[in-house]
């Protein structure tokens, strides 16, 4: 009767610990039930329904890097970076895989209607291309806050 009793002590202790789940400070976890998005989980320590629920896609809300390359046209080599971040996980934890090929495609097509920069309109080559991102990714939660450009 007492191994039983440990068992199932063990085992509730087992299913409790298993139902809890921390997100940290600074991201926020879509949870999902049944493949159906359910809710986020912002930072703190949440209980879940072990089973049922799992968590979908761990989300930062802190800033981002994307280097991208423009292949060489007419002797030049373009380069840049993209910094980006997620400002609404609700509207982002649809498309927060592609976040970054989204970005990168929506990057060089901006380049490719631009006129090859001097090393003086960089600045603002990066100011209209940073428009020009933001228009595709605002209603996806997401935005840039820079790009910085560099012809090699």
């Amino acid at each position: 009767m007492l191994t039983l009793t440990v068992i199932l002590v063990v085992a509730l202790a087992g299913f409790a610990a298993s139902a809890v789940r921390h997100v940290p400070i600074g991201q926020v976890h879509s949870l999902y039930r049944r493949g159906k998005p359910l809710r986020l989980l912002q930072p703190g320590t949440h209980w879940v329904l072990p089973g049922l629920d799992r968590i979908g896609h761990r989300i930062d809300l802190a800033g981002q890097v994307l280097r991208f390359e423009q292949p060489q046209t007419d002797s030049h080599e373009l380069r840049g970076t993209v910094y980006w971040q997620v400002l609404e996980p609700e509207r982002a934890d649809a498309v927060i895989d592609e976040a970054a090929q989204l970005i990168r495609r929506s990057a060089l097509d901006a380049l490719s209607v631009e006129p090859m920069p001097s090393s003086a309109d960089r600045r603002d080559l990066g100011t209209r291309m940073k428009q020009a991102i933001n228009g595709v990714l605002r209603e996806r939660g997401v935005m840039v806050t820079r790009v910085e450009l560099e012809i090699a």
